[in-house]
């Protein structure tokens, strides 16, 4: 590969530490998106991920159905590292898609998506969803409520329910249910998912939630983009019997 090349699809086993590299790749990832040249009736932002344009529109009003960078850092990792990331024909679950951008790329990039939020972010994640993978996609994702931590199970049961990645941007931040979110983590992550998972660091609580999702988890480190306060991990389960012993010696 070129020295270009190798600077902005880097590696996935090599993070970016320096302080040039990061500011080039943040430059990357943040030229993905653009606005529209002239002022329509509908409010938009446009991105492009597989050389296509994909718009997006932002509910303001609502905090879920904002698009933040962690969701294009990542979507700029499955489009650069989609040889050894290959969601063609596999099994994805996005958490907190929000507007829906990962849930769209993943899409583009041939997976089976499930698409998942809240009730109230629904209708504009679905609006989003459909409008950009229409006749683009192999398969028509799947928008669907999920509430972290309740009836996980019965939504999504094992025997039925195997997913081959778990995705998710900006799902970590200052709100009361990071308990339930680690334990939706835990139920969804079987022995063969990866959880590709974008995060950006704001509060402590944060830096708290990835010890304890430590506990559960390996986790990899992908990306660090300082510049963005950014993060991309890459995470597998531990193994239940020797995790429980541990606990239990504890």
């Amino acid at each position: 590969k070129s020295a270009l090349v190798e600077l902005l699809c880097p590696a996935p086993h090599q993070p970016v530490w320096d302080a040039a590299g990061d500011a080039e790749l943040a430059k990357a990832i943040m030229s993905r998106r653009f606005h529209p040249s002239t002022v329509g009736p509908e409010t938009w932002e446009g991105y492009i991920f597989s050389d296509l344009e994909i718009r997006i529109k932002e509910s303001t009003d609502l905090y879920g159905a904002v698009l933040w960078p962690s969701a294009m850092v990542l979507c700029h990792f499955l489009e650069a590292n989609r040889d050894e990331y290959n969601l063609a024909d596999r099994n994805v679950i996005e958490l907190g898609a929000g507007t829906g951008l990962v849930t769209i790329v993943a899409s583009l990039l041939g997976a089976k998506v499930t698409s998942t939020d809240l009730p109230d972010v629904l209708g504009n994640l679905q609006y989003n969803v459909a409008r950009n993978t229409k006749g683009r996609c192999k398969y028509i994702p799947l928008v669907t409520e999920l509430i972290w931590g309740q009836e996980v199970s019965q939504r999504f049961p094992c025997a039925t329910h195997c997913f081959d990645y778990i995705l998710a941007a900006d799902v970590v931040y200052a709100h009361p249910y990071l308990s339930e979110l680690m334990d939706t983590f835990d139920y969804l992550c079987q022995d063969n998912t990866q959880i590709l998972w974008a995060m950006r660091f704001r509060l402590d609580p944060e830096n708290s939630f990835v010890e304890r999702f430590q506990q559960r988890f390996h986790l990899e480190e992908l990306y660090n983009l300082p510049s963005l306060s950014i993060r991309l991990y890459r995470a597998w389960r531990k193994d239940k019997r020797s995790r429980n012993q541990r606990e239990a010696a504890a």
